[in-house]
């Protein structure tokens, strides 16, 4: 008797396989989120490379105005230049396979065995910003500060630092802490609460 396998994905939860005849499902975890360094200018060549090879890279962009032959232009630009996620578990195999891509300089770590990890609500916070397509800039990086929860609007739930208010908006600043790199979205004031 053939046995057959499907995936379901839930929200958050993962992939979960269901087996033909199985009494109950096994639920695999989540894989983690590892940080690819990449060479200068070579993050959008080190992502295609991962996806064409069966990884899942994640390389957040923001726009950014750019003057060139005298005419304005906004552009994509990487949120943190440089840097390329990728949310795989990285055995040995895999670590290898992610060095042989052409533009990487590192995975960020102690070795093959021991890759640093950026925790799933720091990668999940950057892909609502993106997601959001609000305006976002660089910004310098931050530990401490006035911690505050958006409560409505496109970054409902998101967490951040409050960095100033205007009578009606806000900075709020998203850290990576791995990368010590921060960004900066603009938000409405009224949406804030403190955490």
């Amino acid at each position: 008797m053939a046995v057959a396998a499907v995936e379901i994905f839930g929200a958050g939860a993962g992939p979960a396989v269901l087996s033909a005849g199985a009494e109950r499902a096994s639920i695999a975890p989540p894989a983690p989120w590892h940080v690819v360094w990449t060479h200068s200018q070579c993050d959008q060549l080190v992502c295609d490379q991962l996806t064409t090879r069966g990884f899942h890279p994640f390389f957040p962009s923001m726009g950014a105005w750019s003057t060139r032959a005298g005419r304005r232009r906004l552009i994509s630009v990487p949120m943190f230049p440089g840097y390329v996620f990728l949310n795989d578990a990285l055995d040995k195999a895999a670590h290898v396979e992610v060095r042989r891509a052409r533009g990487i300089a590192g995975i960020l770590g102690e070795g093959w065995d021991r890759p640093a990890q950026v925790p799933e609500e720091e990668i999940q916070a950057i892909r609502q910003v993106v997601d959001s397509r609000l305006p976002t800039l660089p910004h310098p990086y931050l530990t401490e500060g006035r911690r505050v929860r958006i409560a409505a609007g496109p970054l409902a739930g998101l967490e951040g630092i409050l960095v100033r208010a205007r009578p009606a908006r806000g900075l709020l600043v998203l850290s990576v802490h791995l990368l010590q790199r921060s960004v900066v979205v603009e938000v409405d004031w009224t949406h804030v609460m403190p955490v």
